[in-house]
């Protein structure tokens, strides 16, 4: 394994609100977000314009880059708030925008921004890569459709740095190229290209081969995408010298963003340290089926999907565990870093990990329960909540607000 000279990979993370933000920072080499017009995930809660600034502080308070989504299709009569839009990232110093519309080019280039083409473009190949670089593109995000053969050969014959997903939700269309939200609404309120996807490809559909009089799939999730995961191939891609790896997950909560994005900085760590083992793999593979997910495979990078690659008789998560909501934050005493805490479900335990978000804050915080006391008394388990609650302290290494909600991951039974 030669890794010596080797630019070490970066790692981007998603965030679609200031908490999964803060659950991206210690693992991130940079943090990709919209705002709340012109991004792919318009659905989800997004950021507000007038916090691009903060947004940028905070994330280069901790040396991690901040590039703002801007990757779906643009209309004319929009072009006047995009160009403001651009405005305000320059001067928020947004190190950059993830671009699919063309006419982002020449605005980026006015504002002196850089720019990396989304994988909407569905670049596969060297000559497309070129003409982006001689565009002035800084990076090329991949198809999602490329082996890892094409994409060492893309990255072997082309100076323009390249960006490919390692984890989350794939889509059953071409790049995410899909007009089946847009027809089957009769809108393009709810079109995928303006990031307005409700996801048909979710349902379950029933297809009649009518030369035969047969059902071909009879209330099947046939389109439903697994989501891709390629911790145990973290080696190879690095290998293929593909500059920075990219995580899905804008609409995902805080919690999926922070274990997934540790998981994969502790691979790429790993890789670079020479200890990654096939015992670490099979840790990271259990954490991040404790999130959610819809299954997992490769997607494009060992050949075409098949049928083994689509989840067809789940809609959604199929994890064994469940976010589930124990309680709530009374009071945090800052001097003594205690949380005088409302249990309504459950029990907690010593070495329970707990995570805690705000309720109209933007707490964020994942930690394990170092102490626990009940009426005054250190104790390693609080009583039963039940029928009714529980009243508890327990030790808390950052602040936290009144009435932030308390949740853990537990296995379904």
């Amino acid at each position: 394994m030669v890794i010596l000279f080797m630019k070490r990979v970066e790692l981007l993370a998603p965030a679609k609100n200031f908490k999964a933000l803060k659950a991206a920072l210690p693992y991130a080499d940079s943090v990709y977000f919209g705002v709340e017009k012109f991004n792919m995930r318009m659905r989800t809660e997004n950021f507000k314009e007038t916090e691009l600034k903060e947004i940028v502080q905070i994330c280069h308070a901790t040396n991690v880059k901040a590039y703002l989504a801007t990757n779906i299709i643009i209309y004319d009569n929009e072009l006047g708030a995009l160009r403001a839009l651009v405005e305000q990232a320059h001067n928020a110093e947004i190190d950059a925008l993830i671009i699919h519309d063309l006419a982002l080019i020449p605005i980026c280039k006015e504002f002196q921004l850089e720019f990396h083409i989304s994988t909407q473009q569905s670049v596969s190949n060297v000559e497309a890569a070129n003409f982006f670089s001689q565009l002035g593109a800084k990076r090329v995000v991949l198809a999602r459709e490329l082996s890892l053969e094409q994409i060492r050969y893309i990255k072997n014959h082309t100076s323009i740095e390249i960006e490919c997903f390692i984890h989350g939700a794939q889509c059953t269309s071409i790049s995410g190229r899909c007009y089946f939200s847009r027809d089957i609404c009769g809108s393009d309120e709810n079109s995928a290209n303006r990031g307005k996807c409700i996801q048909p490809c979710r349902r379950t559909w029933r297809v009649i081969d009518e030369e035969k009089n047969e059902f071909i799939y009879d209330g099947q999730y046939f389109l439903n995408a697994k989501d891709l995961c390629m911790i145990q191939y973290i080696p190879q891609l690095i290998e293929a010298n593909v500059d920075a790896f990219k995580i899905e997950g804008r609409m995902r909560s805080p919690v999926y963003v922070e274990i997934v994005t540790k998981c994969y900085k502790e691979a790429i760590s790993a890789y670079y340290d020479n200890d990654f083992t096939q015992a670490k793999v099979d840790q990271w593979l259990t954490e991040l089926k404790k999130v959610y997910n819809r299954g997992f495979s490769t997607g494009f990078y060992f050949g075409r999907p098949t049928e083994v690659d689509i989840e067809q008789t789940t809609s959604g998560n199929i994890s064994e565990y469940r976010k589930v909501e124990i309680g709530y934050v009374q009071a945090y005493f800052r001097n003594l870093q205690v949380a005088k805490i409302v249990l309504v479900k459950e029990r907690i335990r010593l070495g329970d990990e707990l995570f805690t978000l705000g309720r109209g804050s933007d707490t964020y915080l994942h930690q394990t329960i170092k102490s626990i006391q009940v009426h005054g008394k250190d104790v390693s388990e609080t009583p039963l909540a039940d029928n009714s609650t529980v009243l508890a302290t327990i030790q808390l290494d950052s602040p936290v607000k009144k009435n932030d909600r308390l949740f853990r991951l537990s296995k379904d039974r």
